[in-house]
C-alpha cells in the first residue's frame, strides 16, 4: 500500500473523528449553550454503596431508592441494589451473604438477588430486612435512572448499644475519606465500614489521629477489601489506645471503596457518621436541630500549619459568635475538640467556621445530642459541600422530618419538590428565599394524597451556595438522624466542540 493511499484513509478517518465528535454535541443536546460553552449533560451511569445497616438481632432497616426525573435523559436504563458479601472480622475470608428477609417492592436480601430495583423516575421505591444480618450493598443505575439517583439506609433500633434512629446516604466509591468525630472511648463501639464494588481487591489504610497527633495502627496497614465484598473494622482492635475524640482517615493505595464509620453509644443512642468534605480553609455544618442538648465540634487539619477557625452560628436572625467558643486553635497533625453546649437554644442554627487569619485547609464534623438521661440520643453532622445544582435525600415522612437550608454569604432563593410518594400521591413545589446569614428550618412540602414516604429535591435558583440537611425523627424508638444535602451529581460539565478541518492539514 502506497504513501498516498495511507494519507487518504488517515484524512478520511480524522474526518470521521471530527465529524462525530460535532454530532455529539449538536445545539438540540439538553443544556447545550454556544459554541465552545461547556453543557450540562445528565449523567449516564452511577454507583452507590450502602454499609451493612446493624449488628443488632433487633434492627429494622428500610432502603429507600429514588432518581429525580431530569431532562435530557434517554427513555431506557436500569438500576438495582444487591448484597455484598460480608469479610469476617479476622480476615480469613469467611463470607455471610444476606440472611435477612425482605419485604416490600425491593423483593429479598439473599446473596445474588437485587435489594432494590427502582420502577420509574420520580416515584420511591422501598425495601425492608430485619435483623443483624442485613448485607452491604453494591448498587448500579444507568440511563434514565443513574442522574441524581439516591439511596437511604434507615435503621430503627429499639434498644442496646445504638438503639434509636440510624441512617445513611449511600456513596460512590473513592480514594479517601476523612471521619473526625469517630472514638475508641469505653463507652463507644465504632466501626469503618469497607465496601469494594471492583473486579479487583483494594488495599486500604485506616489511620488515626488523637489528640496528640497520629496514633500508631501498624493493623490498620494494608488492609485488602476482596472484590465485591464488604469489610467492618473496629476502630477499638486497631489500637490500645481510647479516645473520646478520633479523626479517622481512610487512604486507598489501590483500587477504591466506599467507607462510612457507625458510632454506636452505650448510653446514647448512635448513627452513622458520614465522611466530612474536603479539607478547606472555610467549612458549614447545617441543620443542628432546635432542641439539642449538647453539640460538640471535633476538627482536624491534615497539612503542616496550625489552623485558627472563627465560629459563628448561622441563626433565623444572622450570624452570631457563641458567647466562649468565639475560635478554635487546630493544631497540625492533632484532633481538637470543643463543647459548645446547648448552641441553638430553640432555634434553627448552622454552624459556619472561617479562618481568623491564614487560611488552612480543616475537615470538621458535629457530634449532636437530644434529649437528656436515659432518653438521650446522638447523630453527627459532617462538614459538606453545598447543594449545586440539585441534591435529594430520600425516605421522608409526612411528620417527622426537618429541612434545614442555610445561606452563608447572600440570599438564595431555593426551590423544593417533594416527589409523589412511595405508595401514591402528587409531587408539590415550593419556593423558599434564605436571607445572607441565615438558616431556616422550612415547612418542607408534603405530597398530595401521600401514601408511604417521599424524597425531597432541592434545587437553588440563584448562584449564591446554599448548603443544607435533612433530619429524620421517631417516637418508637425515639430517636433522630441527620443526613446532610451535597450535590446529587445527576448534571455533568461536557466541554462542547465544533467541526474544524483544519486539524487535517497539521
Amino acid at each position: 500500500m502506497n504513501r498516498t493511499t495511507l494519507s487518504l484513509i488517515a484524512g478520511t478517518t480524522a474526518l470521521a473523528a471530527v465529524t462525530a465528535v460535532a454530532a455529539l454535541a449538536t445545539p438540540s443536546a439538553s443544556g447545550a449553550g454556544t459554541s465552545g460553552a461547556a453543557a450540562r449533560l445528565p449523567v449516564q451511569r452511577t454507583g452507590l454503596l450502602c454499609p451493612a445497616p446493624s449488628v443488632s438481632d433487633i434492627a429494622d432497616t428500610t432502603y429507600t431508592s429514588f432518581t429525580p426525573v431530569t431532562e435530557g435523559t434517554p427513555s431506557s436504563g436500569k438500576g438495582q441494589l444487591q448484597p455484598a458479601p460480608e469479610e469476617s472480622a479476622d480476615g480469613t475470608g469467611g463470607t455471610q451473604e444476606g440472611k435477612g428477609k425482605g419485604k416490600g417492592k425491593g423483593g429479598k436480601t439473599t446473596a445474588g438477588q437485587p435489594v432494590l430495583t427502582p420502577k420509574a423516575p420520580g416515584t420511591p421505591v422501598t425495601g425492608d430486612t430485619s435483623g443483624a444480618d442485613g448485607p452491604a450493598l453494591i448498587g448500579t443505575a444507568d440511563g434514565r435512572f443513574a442522574p441524581g439517583w439516591t439511596v437511604q439506609e434507615t435503621t430503627s433500633i429499639a434498644a442496646g448499644t445504638g438503639r434509636g434512629l440510624q441512617g445513611v446516604t449511600c456513596t460512590p466509591a473513592d480514594t479517601e475519606f476523612w471521619f473526625p468525630g469517630a472514638s475508641t472511648a469505653d463507652s463507644r463501639t465504632d466501626y469503618v465500614h469497607l465496601t469494594n464494588p471492583d473486579d479487583s481487591a483494594a488495599v486500604v489504610d485506616v489511620e488515626l489521629y488523637g489528640k496528640n497527633g497520629a496514633i500508631k495502627s501498624p493493623l490498620g496497614e494494608n488492609l485488602t477489601v476482596k472484590p465485591h465484598t464488604s469489610e467492618p473494622i473496629l476502630l477499638s482492635t486497631l489500637t490500645g489506645e481510647r479516645q473520646d475524640d478520633l479523626t479517622v482517615h481512610v487512604s486507598v493505595r489501590s483500587g477504591r471503596v466506599g467507607a462510612a464509620v457507625q458510632a454506636l453509644d452505650d448510653k446514647a443512642g448512635g448513627d452513622w457518621l458520614a465522611a466530612a468534605a474536603d479539607p478547606a480553609g472555610s467549612l458549614v455544618l447545617p441543620g443542628i436541630p432546635k432542641d439539642a442538648t449538647d453539640v460538640r465540634l471535633i476538627a482536624f487539619t491534615p497539612g503542616d500549619a496550625d489552623a485558627d477557625l472563627k465560629i459563628r452560628l448561622a441563626s433565623p436572625d444572622g450570624l452570631i459568635t457563641p458567647a466562649g467558643n468565639e475560635t478554635l486553635h487546630v493544631k497540625s497533625g492533632m484532633t481538637t475538640s470543643a463543647d459548645l453546649g446547648p448552641l441553638t437554644r430553640g432555634e434553627a442554627g448552622s454552624l459556619v467556621l472561617t479562618p481568623t487569619d491564614q487560611s488552612v485547609p480543616v475537615v470538621a464534623a458535629l457530634r449532636v445530642v437530644r434529649g437528656k438521661g436515659a432518653d438521650q440520643e446522638t447523630a453527627f453532622i459532617p462538614a459538606t459541600a453545598p447543594v449545586g445544582a440539585r441534591a435529594t435525600a430520600a425516605d421522608n415522612s409526612a411528620k417527622g422530618t426537618t429541612l434545614a437550608l442555610t445561606a452563608p454569604t447572600a440570599t438564595v432563593t431555593v426551590k423544593v419538590t417533594a416527589s409523589a410518594g412511595s405508595g401514591g400521591g402528587a409531587a408539590v413545589t415550593k419556593t423558599y428565599t434564605i436571607k445572607s446569614g441565615t438558616t431556616q428550618d422550612v415547612d418542607a412540602p408534603v405530597p398530595s394524597g401521600l401514601d408511604g414516604t417521599y424524597a425531597l429535591t432541592v434545587e437553588p435558583l440563584s448562584g449564591s451556595p446554599v448548603y443544607a440537611s435533612r433530619t429524620l425523627a421517631s417516637t418508637d424508638p425515639v430517636g433522630f438522624t441527620i443526613q446532610t444535602l451535597p450535590s446529587d451529581r445527576g448534571l455533568v460539565s461536557v466541554p462542547r466542540t465544533d467541526e474544524d478541518l483544519s486539524i487535517l492539514q497539521r
